[in-house]
C-alpha cells in the first residue's frame, strides 16, 4: 500500500488541469518505466504540448489487457479547497487530493504495480495507456487508439480505471457537445427596429432545446441501467451583449447532449440544425451579415455486448455478478468504437467525490483496486 500512496501523492503534485501542459507528468512517467526497463511510446498532440503515453509489460504478443487512465484534471480555481489541491494529505482512511479519485489513484495503482507485473512471469502483456484532454471532450485518446490499434498484437480487453467504486459497469451515454454562436446586428435599444439582437435569437434556441429535453423526459426507457434512463439536454453557459442599451451583436452559448446508446444522435440535432437555419434565415432577411454556427465535439456513448471478453474478466476479478451503468462518459466508447476493442469501465473511488472541492479517495477503494490489479496480474501469468 505505501508503494501506491506514494505513487498518488507523486501524479497528484503535477498540475495538470486541462488548460496546462501535462508533459511534466509524461516525462516522470516515462523515467520511471525506463528505470524499470519498461520501453514507452509518446503520442503527442499537434503542437507537441501534450501527450498520451502507452507501454507494454510482458511478452509482445496476443491476449494483451489494457489498463487505460487519463492524465488530465478539472480546475481548482474559485474551489474552496482546505488543503493544497496538488498536495496529498492523508485523513480518515482517505486520500485527499485534485485527481486522487478522477483518476490519478487508478493510474498510480497500475504503474506503482509495475515491478509486480515484471516478477510475475506474464504469460500474456499489460499494456498501460495514459491520456491527455480527457476532461475536455476526450480529445487526446483518439490518437493513442489509432496506434495501439495499429502497432499492439491482438487485444483480449481493455479497462477504463474511471471511478465505479469498484463496480463493472458496462454502459454510459455519449456526449453531443454544441457551443452555438450568433451573431446579429449593434442597435441602439431604443430602436430595436435598427437592429437585430443575437441574444433574442439565441433566446429562442435555448426555448426550443429545453423543449426537447422535456420531450427526451417523457418518453424514458425502461430497463436500462441509466439514472436518468433517458437522454438529456442541458444549456450551460450563456454569454452575450456588452450594455443594457445597446441591441447585442454577438451571443454564445453551450449545450451538453448525452446521449443514450440506443439513440441516435442525429434525430435530435437534426431538428435543433433545421429550426437553427429558419432563425439564421430569419436574421438574415434583415442584415445580409448575420449568422448562426455551431461548433462540436462528439464523444461516444459505450454499451457492451452480452457476451464480452472485457466484461466477463472485469467482473471475474471484480468479484461481481452485476453490472452496472453510469450516467458521465469516459473514453470508453472510443477504444470500442475507434479501436475495436472489448471494454469495460471499473475502477477506485467514486465519481461523487470527483470535480469537488476536496476531492478524495477512500483507502480501502485504493485497496480493492490493488487487488483487482494483482488478480489481473495473476490471471495474465496463467
Amino acid at each position: 500500500m505505501q508503494n501506491v500512496k506514494q505513487m498518488i501523492s507523486r501524479l497528484v503534485s503535477f498540475d495538470t488541469v486541462s488548460s496546462k501542459s501535462n508533459l511534466d507528468l509524461i516525462s516522470d512517467v516515462k523515467a520511471y518505466l525506463l528505470q524499470l526497463g519498461v520501453q514507452s511510446h509518446l503520442v503527442p498532440n499537434q503542437d507537441g504540448s501534450k501527450a498520451n503515453l502507452y507501454a507494454t509489460i510482458g511478452p509482445n504478443v496476443a491476449g494483451g489487457v489494457i489498463l487505460s487512465g487519463h492524465t488530465d484534471v478539472v480546475p481548482v480555481k474559485d474551489q474552496d479547497w482546505s488543503t493544497d489541491p496538488f498536495k496529498v494529505v492523508e485523513k480518515d482512511n482517505r486520500l485527499y487530493g485534485r485527481g486522487t479519485c478522477d483518476m490519478k489513484g487508478f493510474c498510480a495503482i497500475v504503474l506503482a504495480l509495475v515491478p509486480e507485473m515484471l516478477s510475475a512471469n506474464l504469460k500474456r502483456p499489460i499494456h498501460i495507456a495514459l491520456s491527455y484532454d480527457e476532461e475536455l471532450g476526450c480529445l487526446g485518446a483518439p490518437f493513442m487508439i489509432k496506434e495501439m490499434a495499429k502497432n499492439l498484437p491482438p487485444i483480449d480487453a481493455v479497462i477504463v480505471g474511471e471511478p465505479t467504486d469498484m463496480q463493472v459497469a458496462e454502459m454510459h451515454k455519449g456526449v453531443y457537445g454544441m457551443t452555438i454562436h450568433v451573431t446579429g446586428l449593434e442597435a441602439h435599444s431604443s430602436q430595436t427596429h435598427l437592429g437585430v439582437s443575437a441574444t433574442r435569437y439565441a433566446a429562442k434556441i435555448i426555448n426550443f432545446i429545453n423543449d426537447l429535453h422535456d420531450e427526451l423526459v417523457a418518453n424514458p426507457y425502461e430497463g436500462l441501467p441509466l439514472l436518468p434512463n433517458h437522454s438529456t439536454l442541458n444549456v450551460g453557459i450563456v454569454k452575450g451583449g456588452i450594455a443594457d442599451n445597446i441591441v447585442a451583436r454577438d451571443c454564445s452559448f453551450t449545450c451538453d447532449y448525452r446521449v443514450l446508446p440506443q439513440e441516435d444522435y442525429n434525430i435530435v440535432v437534426g431538428k435543433i440544425d433545421t429550426y437553427m437555419a429558419q432563425l439564421e434565415a430569419e436574421m438574415k432577411a434583415k442584415h445580409a451579415e448575420c449568422s448562426i454556427t455551431k461548433d462540436v465535439i462528439w464523444t461516444p456513448g459505450f454499451a457492451a455486448p452480452k457476451q464480452d471478453v472485457a466484461k466477463s474478466l472485469a467482473m471475474r476479478l471484480a468479484g461481481k455478478n452485476e453490472t452496472i451503468g453510469v450516467p458521465y462518459g469516459t473514453e470508453a466508447g472510443q477504444f470500442q468504437t475507434d479501436g475495436g476493442f472489448s471494454t469495460i469501465v471499473c475502477g477506485p473511488g467514486s465519481i461523487d467525490q470527483a470535480h469537488k472541492p476536496n476531492e478524495f479517495i477512500e483507502l480501502s477503494q485504493v485497496e480493492l483496486g490493488i487487488k483487482f490489479v494483482r488478480d489481473l496480474i495473476a490471471h495474465q501469468s496463467s
